[in-house]
């Protein structure tokens, strides 16, 4: 079985073959093999990359404040300003500036310094939420509910993990419960296509939770070891759309009381503090488990990751630093830290 696994994979190395996001797509972008080059990079290399506008302005920051100065109370409450504007949260700020405090308070201290500390502390908020995600096989299929705002990357993320889950050796399939967009709809049927992966599809416009009951029944006929389940893009504020994910919800349980066995928010980076509005009510709602941050290297805002881990303590799968399959990766609190704060490798 391992030929199969190693084609797999090779299919989906590369930036170019990657569907582009879904906010604003009139239809689903056609492969192109023009970007092969990138996907030999290493994954750190991505990841750096990916976060150089977010780590720049607050490298550039720090160098501003602590060149040739003290470290008094005055340059504290100017980092502090500093950690706070970059979307790291005011708990996770304070922590860094009181752990500097405690150690070089009146003291010389080096930006280099002060990146370090930057970065241990960002990684102790990070740790306890880097978790992967777990596929119980107890329960078949699997059921995972990929929910989320417009522009997010819902149906993008979900044809990722289709293509990491099968290269894992397990069979899955897709339903496109996004059915107010044609596009939608296309684009779960292209991933589909590049993985293998059938996908249980109605017409536009049909019932999103009749979908949902038809995906759990030919799911469990087949054997499938996952389920991933697309959703409509739903500002959080809309009350009737909310009512319908909960509908969903109650009809995947008819088939399996247990299921959805993971509900994933997909968080666009770029949207910075609104991003932990979108945590609270999709969790009170859909009953979140875990998250996925995409859009990490379109933002200066990439602190915001950090502000959510210290407010909700909800598990963080899987980030994203750009468009191709092998830029959705599990989520990892220590490459993460000394990525933002430009530590070298």
């Amino acid at each position: 079985m391992a030929e199969p696994k190693k084609g797999l994979l090779g299919r989906f190395l590369g930036g170019g073959e990657e569907a582009t996001p879904e906010a604003t797509e009139a239809a689903p972008p056609q492969p192109s093999e023009s970007a092969e080059a990138p996907a030999r990079t290493s994954w750190w290399g991505r990841l750096t990359s990916g976060l150089a506008r977010s780590s720049q302005s607050l490298t550039t920051g720090i160098s501003d404040i602590f060149t040739k100065r003290k470290l008094d109370q005055a340059t504290l409450d100017d980092l502090e300003d500093l950690l706070i504007q970059s979307d790291l949260g005011v708990a996770t700020a304070s922590r860094i500036t009181e752990a500097l405090a405690r150690e070089r308070l009146d003291k010389s201290v080096s930006p280099d310094e002060v990146r370090a500390v930057l970065a241990a502390e960002v990684e102790a908020v990070l740790a306890p939420v880097a978790k992967p995600l777990s596929i119980d096989a107890a329960h078949r299929p699997f059921v995972v509910l990929v929910v989320g705002v417009n522009g997010t990357g819902k149906t993008t993320t979900i044809g990722k993990l289709a293509a990491r889950l099968k290269a894992e050796g397990k069979s899955v399939m897709l339903a496109a419960g996004d059915t107010y967009r044609a596009a939608a709809i296309e684009q779960l049927k292209i991933w589909g296509g590049r993985t293998g992966a059938p996908v249980v599809a109605h017409e536009q416009g049909s019932d999103a939770a009749g979908l949902a009951f038809d995906a759990m029944a030919e799911a469990k006929s087949a054997g499938s070891d996952v389920l991933l389940i697309d959703t409509a893009g739903r500002l959080q504020n809309k009350a009737e759309l909310m009512a319908e994910l909960a509908k969903m919800v109650r009809v995947i349980r008819k088939h399996d009381d247990s299921a959805p066995h993971a509900v994933l928010l997909t968080l666009d980076a770029t949207t910075g503090q609104n991003a932990l509005n979108q945590v609270d009510v999709f969790r009170d709602q859909a009953g979140v488990t875990g998250l996925v941050m995409t859009k990490l290297d379109g933002t200066a805002r990439g602190g915001i990751l950090v502000a959510i881990a210290e407010k909700t303590g909800l598990p963080v799968h899987f980030i994203g630093v750009g468009e191709g399959v092998e830029d959705l990766a599990p989520f990892a609190a220590e490459d993460f830290a000394r990525a933002i704060a430009g530590a070298a490798e």
